[in-house]
Parts: C-alpha cells; sequence; structure tokens
C-alpha cells in the first residue's frame, strides 16, 4: 500500500503557530478528515477534498481515514493543538487496532503541534514550570466519578493542573463541582488562569484567586490553569506574570 495518514495538530488557533512540519503534511495530502471548525481552517485548493464531520464522530472519522488510505489517498487527519492529546491520534489508532489486519501496515504518522495549555500557560508566564498534570473535565467519555477522584488526588498530590473543556452548555454543573473540590482540597488562594481563545482576536487572559472563582468564568474555548500552592504571581503596570518555582525546598 502507499496511501498514508498523517495525524496532525493545527495548533491553538493562529496559523503563526502551526507548525512547519503540518503546513507541509497539508500541502501534500488529498484529503483531510476531522471535526467541522477545525477542517474550516484548511485552505481548499485543487486535488483536495475536505471531509468534516462532528465531533462526537471519532471512531467513524478514523475509520474513514483508514479506508481512504488504503485507496492510496494521503490522509491527513486533523485536530486542534496537539493530536495525541485528548484529541485524534488515540481515535486513529483505536481503529487501527480494532480493524483490519491491513491497516496495521499504512504509514502512520503523528506530527506534534502547540496544545491550548502550553499556549495559555505562555501568555501568563510560566504556571506550568514544575510538576503538574492536565485533566479533561468532559464526562463524555468516562465517568465524573472518576474525574472527580482524579482532582482529588492531583490535589493532595500538589500539582499545578490544567484543565481541557470546562464548562459546556449542556453540562454547567461540572465545573462548579470542580471548583468546589478545589476549594476544598486546596484551602488556599492559588492562583487560576483563565485563558480564552488564545492566539485569536478574542483572547482573554485572567488570573484569578482560587476562592474567587466561579462557574461562569469558563466555557468549552477556556484553558483553565491552577497553580499549585507555590506559585507566585508578580504584580506590574501591565497584565500580572504567574510562575511556579522550578524547586521545592528540602
Amino acid at each position: 500500500m502507499s496511501g498514508s495518514i498523517t495525524i496532525a495538530g493545527l495548533g491553538p488557533g493562529a496559523e503563526a503557530l502551526v507548525t512547519p512540519e503540518v503546513t507541509a503534511a497539508l500541502a501534500e495530502a488529498t484529503d483531510v478528515i476531522g471535526y467541522i471548525p477545525y477542517v474550516a481552517r484548511v485552505a481548499p485548493r485543487p486535488g483536495l477534498t475536505l471531509h468534516p464531520s462532528h465531533n462526537r464522530f471519532e471512531l467513524d472519522r478514523s475509520r474513514h481515514a483508514l479506508e481512504l488510505a488504503t485507496q492510496r489517498r494521503r490522509v491527513v487527519v486533523v485536530s486542534s493543538g496537539d493530536p495525541g492529546v485528548f484529541a485524534m491520534a488515540s481515535a486513529v489508532f483505536e481503529a487501527v487496532e480494532a480493524g483490519p489486519t491491513a491497516w496495521r501496515d499504512l504509514d502512520i504518522r503523528v506530527l506534534p503541534g502547540i496544545t491550548a495549555m502550553l499556549a495559555a500557560a505562555a501568555r501568563a508566564g510560566a504556571p506550568l514550570g514544575h510538576d503538574f498534570c492536565t485533566i479533561n473535565l468532559s464526562d463524555n467519555l468516562k465517568p465524573w466519578a472518576l474525574i472527580e477522584r482524579r482532582l482529588k488526588l492531583a490535589a493532595q498530590a500538589d500539582f499545578a493542573m490544567a484543565f481541557y473543556n470546562p464548562r459546556s452548555k449542556s453540562r454547567p454543573e461540572g465545573f462548579a463541582r470542580t471548583l468546589e473540590v478545589l476549594k476544598e482540597a486546596c484551602g488556599d488562594a492559588r492562583p487560576v488562569i483563565f485563558a480564552r481563545a488564545v492566539s485569536t482576536p478574542e483572547e482573554q487572559i485572567r488570573v484569578v484567586p482560587l476562592p474567587q472563582c466561579t462557574p461562569e468564568m469558563a466555557d468549552m474555548r477556556t484553558m483553565v490553569i491552577v497553580g499549585n500552592s507555590a506559585t507566585r504571581i508578580i504584580e506590574r503596570s501591565g497584565p500580572p506574570i504567574v510562575y511556579t518555582p522550578r524547586s521545592v525546598p528540602a
């Protein structure tokens, strides 16, 4: 088989944050597959077929990409941010494992991208400068009980935390409960960063002490980063700098 699949990250939004490697892959593609708003970021051109689909069809999308690749197409599956972070790389490999043996012989590459988490952290300073964890707060693919358990354990371990998909219109109660868990488990006024639509014209960055955080401060375009107990704020005339020291006293 001479077809291929490239699973590529388009970064957090700005064209300048798409890697040259991903740009080159898109230039060579015959087909681009992905969630509707991500495919919309790819410019149409002769010889390229765009295949947008809805967000919850990840396995169907992956199977479609694999089938096209067996037809000797050069397929690029796009995600925002990095395709290996709560995105399409895992879905494609899940489809490969469960699918025909021939799919395992395809040329499959994963191209990294700049995540929303890293872009948001860079805008604020260096809040992830020491050990941290990342949690997807959506309970579409895992039970809420598991999310809550991980939140409590991460707070107990004093990780800085980065949250994807904090609050949707269909499940606003999840982020409200997240804040309740953190306020109880942390018991301090560590800074929380609400970074919305980073690297786009709608970008907004807010730094709020944990006790003052409310659910309405986040939506699905918001990256939420919670500092650890040592995270510091440098006040200045412009936006404050938030950073977590790299060292921990013995």
